[in-house]
């Protein structure tokens, strides 16, 4: 695997193929089992004598005997958070990419993008051990570029992030209006689940979300098993499916292509996720386990419901089941699409809440500063991210354009751009030919991923030229099944 050399970065068993030296032998540990803590403000020797910067000391500072302590999660809790945030609205889209792009097409780009997405995000949790100050992207924008890359990539994850809880407000509207043949106005629904999001993301610490995250995780993957299990009965169109479909427009072809990379977006969030981890070494567990679920997933439930729904399955897909199991389906699922939208909401908060009280010792307390502030940020980034889902109210649209415009950054671009400067800084890039291999193969993926920003921001302005992005601010119910037949 890839190699990060940094001097406060952990040691780590010497099975692994990492070079990654051991941390300063001056710092206080806590008990037995849990993260040693360095000092918040005073800078530290390295085995060699030399200084390490105090930006480079930890994220959180020393939380020893704090009211609020944030490093607190296990593998498992960061594990589950992120299966929260990337099985959830993604999957409900890839049966029907599959459905545009073919059989072959689809299930090979869920497979090799799900491959690189789990290489960079390894290279987000090795970059992470190097660099233990880094809580977020905005924080390494900081360390590679200074205030100006810091502000850039922070308004960039604060965008995203809160482009996903848009997406999830809007997904919960359709599932409103799905369950009860849009019983009230679409506006009435996307304000109910702004109401839910809101006071589900109150809790500070991740570990606390996560207990909401194993709900969510249950959810979708039982709510899709039902969809698929129910198809397979009732067979709507079986058999009708296409191996490579050879006449896609690549403007329309590109459109299901992001939905794919949507399902892999949750890069933006791994570094404030590995920051309350008691040990940051248990990343890369938490992050194959996330991900060998998530593309396993993904790829099973797309070829189940496309090959029994035929080319009119819906997205969501729960829709392609009959309409009294589509709602069935829908219900269940409901934890999902409010907690992954919690969970990235969280993310966005706990940033800007990082920003605001720097250098005090205010996110470790209870006072009403502490909790007026985190409710304040909570509901202005709730707040923009409804009328953003009002603003763009086409579900597969605002999925693709999420993908596009931030995925193609923050899952593919940046993590390799991140190993590429910490190895130049070292004069590490063409070292040996192993390093040779991942020099260049980290550039692919740099290339890769500004090629799928372009080509996605294209395909975006495309369909909403075209029209496709339905009314703003308006009632009109925003669930459009497709044509159901029992029997096949």
């Amino acid at each position: 695997m890839a190699v990060f050399r940094g001097r406060n970065a952990r040691s780590v068993n010497s099975s692994t193929s990492l070079d990654i030296a051991p941390l300063p032998a001056v710092e206080k540990t806590t008990a037995v089992g849990e993260r040693p803590l360095l000092p918040q403000s005073t800078p530290s020797t390295d085995l060699e004598g030399q200084i390490v910067p105090e930006e480079e000391d930890d994220a959180f500072g020393n939380e020893e005997g704090q009211e609020i302590q944030y490093r607190t999660c296990k593998w498992w809790h960061v594990g589950v958070l992120m299966l929260a945030e990337n099985v959830s609205l993604g999957v409900l889209a890839l049966p029907q990419a599959l459905a545009i792009l073919g059989l072959v097409p689809g299930l090979l780009c869920i497979c090799l993008l799900g491959i690189i997405a789990t290489y960079t995000g390894y290279l987000i949790g090795e970059f992470k051990m190097a660099h233990p100050s880094v809580q977020s992207y905005a924080d390494c924008g900081k360390l590679i570029v200074g205030p100006f890359g810091r502000e850039v990539l922070a308004v960039g994850q604060v965008l995203v992030l809160v482009f996903i809880q848009g997406a999830h407000i809007l997904t919960f509207a359709v599932a409103m209006n799905a369950m009860t043949d849009h019983a009230t106005c679409t506006i009435i629904f996307t304000i109910v689940g702004l109401i839910l999001s809101f006071v589900l993301g109150l809790p500070r610490t991740f570990k606390n979300i996560s207990y909401f995250s194993i709900f969510s995780c249950a959810s979708i993957i039982v709510g899709v098993t039902i969809t698929m299990v129910a198809i397979s009965i009732q067979k709507p169109d079986i058999g009708h499916i296409v191996a490579v479909r050879p006449d896609v427009p690549l403007v329309k072809g590109l459109a299901p292509v992001m939905n794919i990379i949507l399902a892999y977006t949750g890069h933006v969030a791994f570094f404030s996720f590995a920051s309350e981890l008691k040990d940051a070494r248990d990343f890369r567990k938490a992050l194959f386990f996330e991900q060998g679920i998530a593309v396993t997933f993904y790829m099973l439930i797309s070829a189940v419901i496309y090959y029994y729904a035929g080319p009119l399955v819906a997205s969501p897909a729960l829709g392609s089941a009959s309409p009294l199991v589509s709602k069935i389906c829908f219900g269940i699922a409901l934890p999902t699409i409010i907690v992954a939208g919690v969970v990235n909401g969280s993310v966005a908060t706990k940033y800007i809440y990082l920003r605001v009280w720097k250098g005090t010792n205010v996110i470790h307390t209870n006072s009403w500063k502490a909790l007026g502030s985190w409710w304040a940020i909570c509901t202005g980034a709730w707040v923009a991210s409804w009328i953003l889902a009002e603003a763009v109210p086409n579900f597969n649209l605002l999925l693709g354009l999420i993908g596009a415009l931030f995925g193609s950054w923050f899952s593919y671009a940046l993590p390799p751009m991140l190993w590429l400067w910490h190895n130049t800084k070292k004069g590490d890039l063409f070292s040996t030919k192993r390093q040779c291999v991942f020099t260049i193969v980290n550039c692919t993926i740099v290339i890769l991923g500004m090629s799928i920003f372009g080509l996605g921001m294209w395909s975006s302005g495309w369909a909403l030229n075209q029209g496709s992005g339905g009314k703003v601010f308006s009632c009109d119910n925003n669930w459009h099944p497709v044509s159901w037949v029992a029997g096949g």
